[in-house]
Formats: structure tokens, sequence, C-alpha cells
């Protein structure tokens, strides 16, 4: 009993355009579009995926840098 995920009814990815757009960063770039063995699979997949996404991929629209490296930047900056 394989699981897949889906973030949306009926399949429509214009229902939800930015789950979707997540969704497919999930499946093409961390390996989540395939079937999984259970929801423990999945959950540790899901979690490494935050990570990743998180702290070690650049986001062309933050300048390369990551979701954290902008975070904490955003941090020290004093607020006047």
């Amino acid at each position: 009993n394989g699981m897949r995920m889906s973030m949306t009814q009926g399949s429509d990815p214009y229902e939800n355009a930015l789950a979707e757009r997540m969704n497919r960063t999930l499946k093409e770039e961390f390996g989540l579009g395939r079937v999984l063995a259970d929801l423990q699979q999945a959950e540790l997949l899901a979690r490494q995926a935050v990570e990743l996404y998180n702290h070690h991929r650049p986001h062309l629209s933050l300048q390369m840098r990551t979701p954290e490296q902008v975070h904490q930047q955003q941090i020290k900056i004093p607020v006047c």
C-alpha cells in the first residue's frame, strides 16, 4: 500500500498555486514524487526536504541565499 501526496482537490493546480509550486519542488528536487512505503518514510523525507530547502538550497528570488541566511540577516538589522 503505497501513499501519494496531494494538496488540492480534483487535481486542479490553480486551486492553490503556491502549494502546487512547493509540491513540484518537493517532487522534482527532493524525490517526494514517488510512491512511499509508509507514513514514517513520508514524514522523514519531508523533514529532510524542509531542512535542505530552508538551510542549504540557495533561492534565486533571495539573490542565491538560503531562507535561513535571509532570516538571520533580518534579525541583525536594527529597527529605527
